[in-house]
């Protein structure tokens, strides 16, 4: 397969999906196409390329599969268990309210995961303002995240007390995320290489297990561009397999290195 034609569905990609494909290594942008063409049977880019350009729900498919994630609630157990103990404790007792952005939020767990840890964090005290903005550039997982429905399995970390407050059992067997979460979260598209924040004034980022598939220097310019959205001293936690590159450690400081918790200098 000729590589000028792998140039050329490159830049269908960016053009027709809005994926910056300079921001990924070349790799994983090849290893998720070639899949996309093996199931559609197409043997060569130029084909694909076409294919792409002519049919809707390959362009969404497409989508998916160089977007994909994969979570479940509590993932990372002991980075959740920090900021119930500490983290969160500390930034509402100091102003009464949080703010938070989960970057990559993908189907929805994480955020409400914060949801639910901050309910019952706050449940006795009615004047604290909790906002959680929720973002991905994948819009079909944007819609199950705001459908708030889950398998039992993406449940596997929670317990029956938690369960029996936060969600209602459906007919078919699923779990239903109740309301009093679903209203904490603001879920909308969001391109993380657009170099724009969500929004300002953050008490803390979450981008975890987003940036495997990263150039190094696609995971600076993110870091740079969370620094200015934080508060003083807010809060940047990143994946448990992450690592703060020493071009942007000037930017934060280590709250909990093991469990990947930094603070904005």
């Amino acid at each position: 397969m000729k590589d000028s034609d792998f140039q050329i569905l490159k830049k269908t990609i960016e053009k027709l999906l809005g994926i910056q494909c300079g921001c990924y290594k070349e790799d994983y942008i090849k290893r998720r196409v070639l899949s996309r063409m093996r199931i559609t049977g197409k043997e060569h880019y130029k084909d694909y390329n076409s294919f792409v350009l002519s049919d809707i729900k390959e362009q969404e498919l497409l989508r998916n599969a160089l977007t994909i994630n994969v979570t479940k609630f509590y993932r990372d157990k002991e980075v959740f268990d920090l900021l119930k103990a500490e983290v969160f404790p500390k930034i509402i007792n100091a102003k009464g309210r949080m703010r938070i952005w989960s970057a990559g939020c993908a189907t929805g767990e994480e955020p409400y995961t914060l949801a639910l840890i901050i309910h019952d964090l706050i449940r006795l005290k009615t004047d604290v303002q909790i906002t959680i903005f929720a973002t991905d550039l994948d819009r079909e997982a944007l819609k199950k995240a705001k459908d708030g429905i889950y398998e039992k399995r993406s449940l596997e970390n929670l317990n029956e007390g938690q369960i029996r407050r936060h969600f209602t059992e459906t007919e078919d067997g699923r779990f239903e995320i109740k309301p009093h979460l679903k209203g904490m979260i603001r879920f909308s598209q969001h391109d993380l290489m657009s170099g724009k924040s969500i929004t300002n004034y953050l008490d803390m980022i979450l981008c975890r297990n987003v940036t495997i598939y990263f150039t190094e220097e696609q995971k600076n310019d993110l870091a740079r561009m969370f620094h200015p959205a934080l508060v003083a001293k807010g809060f940047y936690v990143m994946g448990k397999t992450e690592f703060m590159s020493r071009e942007v450690e000037d930017l934060y400081e280590p709250y909990n290195a093991i469990q990947k918790v930094y603070n904005k200098k």
